[in-house]
């Protein structure tokens, strides 16, 4: 089950307990959102596509952290002018963990992420042959 969400002039394809970039929105880390502009919906074999937009479909979810991008130079010279100019920017961005999908009364809630499990001590780790021997 999946979604398809506008913000910030982006489509985005976004699933329960998917962590997306987008451009930055207003909000603390650890605070909820709600992206309201969901431009498809599909839950396994029924699609729904807006036109422009879906009503009753609802995407939320949680601010992780604010963030900038690495630095892109903008650098410009013109041959034999003695003219150059170099310049740098570095977009700002925000990292949202997607909770929910809520559509027509239900909603897909994520999963609690689970710590990975740590091997016991006195286990040995598991070993795995290469394919073909």
């Amino acid at each position: 089950m999946f979604a398809v969400i506008k913000t910030g002039g982006k489509q985005y394809r976004v699933a329960a307990n998917d962590v997306i970039t987008v451009a930055t929105i207003e909000g603390e880390a650890g605070s909820a959102i709600s992206f309201g502009e969901v431009l498809l919906f599909t839950d396994g074999d029924a699609v729904q596509v807006g036109a422009p937009l879906l009503e009753g479909v609802t995407v939320s979810g949680e601010i992780v952290d604010h963030g900038r991008a690495k630095k892109v130079i903008a650098f410009k010279k013109r041959r034999r002018q003695n003219s150059r100019r170099k310049r740098g920017h570095r977009q700002h961005f925000t990292t949202v963990r997607i909770t929910e999908i809520g559509f027509g009364g239900k909603s897909t809630k994520a999963e609690p992420r689970k710590a990975k499990a740590q091997p016991a001590e006195g286990d040995a780790p598991a070993v795995v042959s290469p394919a073909g021997a």
